[in-house]
């Protein structure tokens, strides 16, 4: 078996689980899989607004995606074509977001914080998986590989943007306001919304919340994080375009990687 924490590893394919292998992008061709993987889900699945150059090369992409890591799940018994590509994660360095000119959250979050952080950072956004293989294994593999790449260039902190599905934030006061009583980041890493998008979470009081229902209306991303001990930033975003409400998202990876080898020398997995 592969190490684990081999950046080799996630390069030749070697991080398996059955037909499913996860690594990075080596190609233009395979970086366009994953964008077209992105339009299915985001803007087919879940009726995100795409642009007019989306709609017509049906793919979802931006500034970021020529300057970024795609971390890939590829199904090997679909053969070695771009339609093998069933998964997909995209990360971002300092290196990346200096050339590009900021991270993607800084749209939505002060994430000065964050910045002035000492180490290597990374900025994980647009998960998505093909709805055939939204499984646990799925999710493991991605994860594994996210290990791998965090391993490899010492990142010490990982943060990014996850989404509830919906627009009307009260709508989702109950898992907003659990997120907030029970998840936020400490002050030295808490991203906040900006002012002009900021959206309360706190909409109900701490009393009125059963924890269990909370955690159970909290997307399964999201809890991804909490169970390797990621906290939530304050405020919440709505985004139109994607038609979701966002919080932003911190994970230190030092957690990651103690409850991952505990996990995986347990049980022969992953994460989560």
């Amino acid at each position: 078996m592969a190490d684990i924490f081999s950046t080799e590893a996630l390069i030749s394919g070697e991080i398996r689980s059955g037909n499913l292998e996860v690594r990075l992008a080596e190609t233009a061709a395979e970086v366009t899989a994953a964008q077209r993987l992105r339009f299915r889900v985001f803007y087919e699945e879940m009726a995100a607004k795409p642009t007019a150059e989306m709609m017509a090369q049906r793919r979802d992409f931006d500034m970021f995606d020529t300057l970024c890591d795609h971390l890939l799940v590829i199904d090997r018994s679909l053969g070695d074509g771009t339609d093998a590509v069933v998964g997909t994660y995209r990360l971002i360095r300092r290196a990346t977001a200096a050339r590009a000119g900021s991270f993607y959250s800084s749209d939505e979050y002060d994430i000065s914080r964050i910045e002035e952080y000492p180490g290597e950072v990374l900025e994980l956004g647009r998960s998505c998986v093909d709805l055939n293989y939204r499984s646990r294994g799925t999710m493991q593999l991605l994860w594994r590989g996210i290990a791998a790449y965090s391993a490899h260039y010492d990142i010490k902190l990982m943060f990014g943007c996850a989404s509830l599905p919906g627009t009307d934030p009260k709508a989702l006061a109950l898992p907003l306001s659990y997120l907030y009583y029970h998840h936020l980041a400490p002050p030295a890493l808490r991203p906040v919304a900006l002012p002009h998008r900021y959206v309360e979470m706190a909409m109900m009081e701490e009393h009125e919340i059963d924890p269990r229902r909370g955690i159970n209306e909290v997307p399964a991303l999201i809890k991804g994080y909490l169970r390797v001990g990621g906290f939530v930033g304050e405020g919440a975003v709505v985004d139109h375009q994607f038609n979701t409400t966002d919080v932003s998202i911190v994970v230190k990876t030092d957690l990651i990687t103690d409850k991952y080898l505990r996990h995986y020398e347990r049980r022969g997995s992953s994460l989560i």
